[in-house]
């Protein structure tokens, strides 16, 4: 006769695999929801395996208890995971009021197939809602692959759970007991156990793609600032001055240095100067416009890309940026810091190569300086460069 317990034992196995993996990786947010619930699934299934072929009433109703917990648990995970809430009062209501039922029809009023439609509907709905948040909140920038998988195998398993049910209630097959050896039970109890395993692989297949995610947000991203590293703006800026040159769009470019910034850090310390240049730059990236490029070239220089904008708009533009930053001084212990930046704009020129791009917007971010900073200049053109003429923005009195 066929028996149970080698699925129990494969299922144990897998799940046990999985919690070694999980145990491996930190710093993913949800980690030790998934971690304790893979815990749950193989002390259900240590209780099931140590009872044998069968398992007494308080064996089957302690397993059912982890069993419907572990839905439970992951679906917190996820929603922690996708910077959710993790906590849902009605699930915890529900799962309370599923143990009611399952000691109720054990001992009080034993009824195996109410047992089964209500244990396999609950862990059904929750795998339902474990499929729809991977799904609907999956990040549009990252590869598919991991997340559509973990949603099909969690929405598979739902339906499987509720197509039992739906059998169950519509009494198309009876039950002497809940893990009676019948062909739809063993291909409960199989699917059953064998997704577990499908679920703990696509999670670690999403933990491991937001630490991808990280490494590349690190080789991309000045940590401090948000802004762009260098590398990847003059990456982009090279993709940009190509795309201007072929479709003969206007393009600009700012340098930013903030003034004294060298007096703030020897005067305040460094960490009011890793302050000051927060401040600049969350400053800057929410007054950019959407299609700009914000990247950090080093130190306190900075620098802007606005794609398809002329020189004389790309003057405004970060001339009305410099007044935002000049009126929102930051704020230190015992008083404030002025933050203001000098600034060079160059529009590009058909045929000009990125190197002098910037190196015109570099002189002009010199001649910024020269005049007395907080202000915006325009540099000379390529083709007037011989004629040293310099135009400044307008500055307000």
């Amino acid at each position: 006769m066929f028996s149970p317990v080698g699925l129990y034992i494969v299922g144990i196995m897998s799940t046990a695999v999985s919690v070694l993996i999980l145990s491996s990786l930190s710093g993913i947010p949800g980690l030790y929801r998934w971690f304790g619930a893979n815990i749950l699934a193989v002390s259900a299934l240590v209780v099931l395996t140590l009872c044998g072929a069968s398992p007494t009433p308080m064996a089957i109703l302690i397993s059912s208890a982890l069993l419907a917990a572990i839905p439970i648990v992951a679906l917190q995970g996820f929603r922690k995971f996708f910077a959710l809430r993790p906590s849902q009062p009605h699930a915890v209501v529900a799962y309370v009021i599923l143990v009611i039922g399952l000691v109720y029809w054990t001992y009080v009023s034993p009824n195996p197939d109410a047992r089964i439609i209500s244990m396999a509907a609950f862990v059904g709905y929750f795998r339902l809602c474990i499929g729809w948040t991977v799904y609907i909140m999956r990040p549009p920038h990252r590869p598919r692959y991991s997340y559509q998988f973990l949603a099909f195998v969690a929405v598979l398993g739902g339906l499987v759970y509720i197509a039992r049910a739906i059998v169950t209630g519509l009494g198309w097959e009876q039950h002497a007991h809940v893990l009676d050896l019948t062909p739809m039970n063993v291909a409960y109890i199989g699917i059953g156990i064998l997704t577990l395993p499908c679920l703990s692989i696509g999670v670690v297949m999403l933990a491991y793609d937001r630490m991808a995610e990280r490494m590349e947000r690190l080789a991309t991203v000045d940590d401090l600032t948000g802004a762009l590293v260098r590398r990847e703006f003059m990456a982009r800026a090279e993709l940009l001055l190509a795309h201007a040159n072929r479709t003969r769009l206007r393009l600009a470019v700012a340098i930013l240095d903030i003034d004294h910034f060298k007096a703030i850090n020897d005067g305040h310390g460094h960490a009011v100067g890793d302050s000051a240049l927060f401040h600049f730059a969350s400053i800057m990236s929410k007054g950019i416009r959407r299609g700009d490029i914000f990247g950090r070239l080093g130190g306190e220089e900075f620098a802007v890309l606005l794609p398809e904008t002329s020189g004389a708009d790309a003057v405004a533009i970060v001339d009305r940026l410099r007044l935002q930053i000049a009126t929102a001084a930051l704020a230190i212990p015992g008083g404030e810091v002025e933050c203001t930046f000098s600034a060079g704009v160059s529009e590009y020129e058909t045929g000009e190569s990125l190197k002098n791009l910037m190196a015109r917007s570099d002189a002009a971010l010199y001649s910024a300086k020269a005049m007395g900073r907080n202000r915006v200049v325009a540099a000379v053109s390529a083709r007037a460069q011989t004629f040293g003429a310099v135009t400044e923005a307008p500055k307000p009195n």
